[in-house]
């Protein structure tokens, strides 16, 4: 699945081109330039699915280094710090992965006990 069947293009170019200089990713605002913080539950999971190169039903810190390509193929990648900066963001229980609820949570401020 394309992000583009997702998200809306322009945002995402928007969002891309917003960090396209290393060490300047912040995951807050590229998730909302990108439009993410506007979208259902569902779309969150769709977008937590294509990130989540491997099918594990985690986003890793290997993924998460590609993470800008998960939205257009032209997205740079994070460097070793913002990759680091990312997870420790995320990673609440220092598990070294983000599952759907972490991901969630991030985009939208609510524990990742919730249920979805």
């Amino acid at each position: 699945m394309a992000m583009s069947s997702i998200l809306n293009t322009d945002d995402i170019k928007k969002a891309l081109d917003a960090f396209a200089v290393a060490d300047s990713f912040d995951h807050k605002k590229f998730f909302e330039l990108v439009g993410l913080k506007s979208k259902s539950a569902d779309d969150v999971k769709k977008v937590f699915t294509v990130l989540d190169a491997d099918n594990s039903g985690f986003i890793e810190e290997e993924e998460l280094k590609f993470v800008l390509k998960g939205f257009a193929k032209d997205g740079r990648d994070l460097t070793d710090k913002e990759t680091k900066a990312f997870l420790k963001a995320a990673d609440k229980d220092g598990d070294g992965k983000i599952g759907f609820f972490q991901f969630f949570a991030l985009n939208f401020r609510v524990k990742h006990t919730t249920k979805i």
